[in-house]
């Protein structure tokens, strides 16, 4: 009987676990609220320009590495899959893992390198105005 209550608890906590978090009653599960990107930096909009939101899957295969940029917009970032470091020009290096979410640096030269073993796949969504620029190449 004793066996059949932990097997059933567990089943019960397992659901709980897997069951996504109400947000005000919406069911959704937070991934990330803020309005500071990792470097400290305030995030400000584009003033000018009808507002345009872009959203791309970056992958990189191991090894591989992003150009040297900055963000004219504010970037949210979600790591899908695999591991990304991120050098931030004498801010130092920054490591990422799947299921980690963060405002990128838009000031802050930066760079990222798939240092795992699996090919990284990040959402990058980038939430500006038409005409500003999403990636400024360094």
């Amino acid at each position: 009987m004793k066996l059949r209550q932990l097997a059933i608890g567990g089943l019960v906590l397992l659901g709980l676990a897997a069951a996504p978090v109400l947000a005000d009653g919406y069911p959704a599960l937070s991934l990330f609220s803020g309005s500071t990107t990792v470097m400290g930096e305030e995030i400000s909009y584009p003033v000018t320009g009808k507002a345009h939101v872009n959203a791309m899957i970056v992958a990189l295969a191991p090894g591989e590495k992003t150009v040297l940029h900055k963000h004219g917009v504010p970037t949210f970032i979600y790591i899908l899959e695999g591991e990304v470091t991120v050098d931030y020009q004498g801010h130092g290096k920054r490591t990422y893992h799947q299921g980690d979410s963060f405002l990128e640096a838009m000031d802050v030269a930066h760079a990222g390198m798939n240092t795992g073993t699996v090919p990284v796949k990040i959402l990058a969504v980038y939430m500006g105005a038409d005409g500003a620029k999403d990636v400024v190449k360094q």
